[in-house]
C-alpha cells in the first residue's frame, strides 16, 4: 500500500480549493493549501460593498454565470455542503435587450429549447433565423470542428450583421472574454456543444445568489479543515526549492507540489526553482516560458445604485438584460442584484475586454445606463480585474498540468477544452488532483 504524502496546494482560489478537496476523497494524503491573500476564492471571491444608506453587503470581485453544463462546480459544492438549489437561480438562457428584441430558450429539453429559441427569436427576420439554424446544424455535423487557426469570426463568416451583433459577439465575449475576431473557434464550438448538445438544461444560466466565495471557496477551506488537512491565509510562498526527491517551502517539506496559483505567479516561482543549473532542467523552464507568455484581458464590474426601483425593488424586468456595447457604452450586460438575492435598487454591469480606466469606465457606464435603460444611477463601486483571465485566441499554447517530478500545475489556463471560467479551473483541479493521488 503507497504510504502517505505531504502535499502542498499553492494558491485558494477555485482550482486550489477543488485540487485540494479532490485529493482529500480520494486518497489518504495530508494537503496543505497555501494562499497569498486575505480571502479563499483567488479572482472568484466576495468583497465589501457600501451601500447608500451607510449598510455594508459582500457582492463578488466580478459578477458569474454558470451554465448547466458545467456540472464539476456544482458536484464540489454538493461535496463541501453547498446546496446548489438553494444557492443559485436557474433560468433558461437568454440574451434580450431593453427593448425586447433577442433570444430567449424556453424550459425544453435540447435541441429543442435551441431551435424553439432561434425559431421565436424577437426582432430578427425569418431570413435571419435561418441563417442561423442552417449554421448551428453545419457545426453539428461537423462534429463541434474547425481547424485549429479559425476564429469565431471565420465560423460566423457570410452570416447577417445583426446576428453578429446582438447573438454571436455578446455570447463569445460572455464565454471566452474574447472579441469575436480574436477569440478561438474550437473553443467557441466547445462551449457551444456542452450547453446546447451534451447536458439536459445544460444552456441555462446559473446565477449565484451567496457571493462567490461563500459559493465554493469558503466552505471548501472549512471542509478540509474539518478533516484535518491544514488552510493558511495571508501566506504568499516567496519560493519553491527542490530537496531530495521533495520540495521544500514555507519552511516545510512536502512529497509533492501543486502550484494552483495564477499563470505569472506560477512561472516565477517554476523559473527561479529550476533556475541552477538551467540545463538540466529545460522542460521545465519551457513550461514557465509558456505560462508566461499568456495574454490576459481585463473585466471590469460597476456597481450603482437605483435611487427608485419599481414594484418589489426591481429595477429591471428580468434578472439579467444584454446592453448594445460600443466603446462608449462599453457594458455588455447588467444584472438586477434585487432578483439575485440583494439589496433592491443594486445593479451590476459587466464589461468584459474592458479597456481604460476604472474612473472613465464608470463614467461611460452610467451614461449608458441613462442612455439605454431610462436609469439615472449612482456609481458605487467599479472593480478592475486587470488579468481576470487568459485571452483565447485560435491555437494558442497553453501549458500542460505536468512541470517536473512532483511538481504540477493547475488553473483555468492549463491546457484543456474550456476558456478561462470556473468550471474550466475547477476540472483542471481535479485532473491534478488524481494524478498527485
Amino acid at each position: 500500500m503507497a504510504r502517505s504524502q505531504r502535499i502542498a496546494v499553492v494558491g485558494g482560489g477555485w482550482a486550489g480549493m477543488a485540487a485540494a478537496v479532490e485529493l482529500a476523497s480520494v486518497s489518504a494524503h495530508q494537503v496543505t493549501v497555501w494562499e497569498s491573500s486575505a480571502h479563499w476564492g483567488g479572482r472568484a471571491r466576495g468583497l465589501a460593498l457600501a451601500l447608500p444608506s451607510g449598510e455594508e453587503i459582500t457582492v463578488d470581485n466580478g459578477q458569474h454565470i454558470l451554465i448547466g453544463a458545467y456540472t464539476a462546480c456544482r458536484a464540489l459544492m454538493e461535496r463541501v455542503g453547498v446546496s446548489t438549489d438553494a444557492s443559485f437561480i436557474q433560468r433558461p438562457l437568454a440574451m434580450r435587450y431593453p427593448d425586447g428584441r433577442g433570444i430567449r430558450f424556453p424550459d425544453s429539453a435540447p435541441p429543442w429549447d435551441a431551435l424553439i429559441g432561434i425559431a421565436t427569436a424577437k426582432g430578427w427576420s425569418l431570413l435571419e433565423r435561418l441563417h442561423l439554424l442552417r449554421r448551428a446544424a453545419a457545426w453539428q455535423r461537423q462534429g463541434f470542428r474547425c481547424a485549429p487557426q479559425a476564429s469565431v469570426a471565420d465560423l460566423c463568416a457570410g452570416l447577417p450583421p445583426r446576428l453578429l451583433a446582438e447573438f454571436f459577439d455578446p455570447l463569445c465575449i460572455s464565454a471566452l472574454n474574447t472579441p469575436l475576431h480574436q477569440a478561438s473557434g474550437q473553443v467557441f464550438l466547445r462551449v457551444l456543444q456542452d450547453s446546447l448538445f451534451a447536458v439536459d438544461k445544460g444552456s441555462h444560466f446559473w446565477l449565484p445568489l451567496v457571493d462567490l466565495g461563500q459559493l465554493f471557496p469558503v466552505a471548501a477551506a472549512s471542509w478540509l479543515q474539518a478533516r484535518g488537512h491544514d488552510c493558511h491565509l495571508g501566506s504568499r510562498v516567496p519560493q519553491l526549492v527542490q530537496a531530495g526527491a521533495g520540495w521544500q517551502l514555507q519552511g516545510q517539506h512536502y512529497d509533492q507540489v501543486l502550484l494552483a496559483c495564477p499563470a505569472w505567479e506560477a512561472a516565477r516561482l517554476v523559473q527561479a526553482a529550476f533556475a541552477h543549473p538551467a540545463n538540466d532542467h529545460a522542460e521545465a523552464l519551457a513550461w514557465a516560458d509558456d505560462a508566461g507568455r499568456l495574454t490576459h484581458t481585463a473585466i471590469a464590474t460597476v456597481y450603482a445604485w437605483n435611487p427608485a426601483p419599481k414594484a418589489q425593488g426591481h429595477s429591471l424586468h428580468a434578472p439579467w438584460l444584454a446592453l448594445h456595447s460600443s466603446p462608449s457604452q462599453p457594458a455588455q450586460f447588467v444584472f438586477d442584484r434585487a432578483q439575485l438575492g440583494g439589496p433592491a435598487g443594486l445593479l451590476a454591469f459587466v464589461i468584459s475586454t474592458s479597456e481604460g480606466d476604472r474612473a472613465e469606465i464608470e463614467q461611460q457606464v452610467i451614461a449608458q445606463a441613462q442612455a439605454q435603460l431610462g436609469l439615472a444611477l449612482q456609481p458605487l463601486k467599479t472593480v478592475v480585474e486587470k488579468r481576470a483571465t487568459f485571452a483565447c485566441t485560435p491555437g494558442m499554447q497553453r501549458p500542460g498540468m505536468v512541470i517536473a517530478p512532483g511538481l504540477l500545475a493547475c488553473g483555468d489556463y492549463i491546457d484543456g477544452p474550456y476558456p478561462a471560467t470556473l468550471e474550466g479551473a475547477v476540472r483542471s483541479g481535479i485532473a491534478a488532483a488524481h494524478a498527485l493521488a
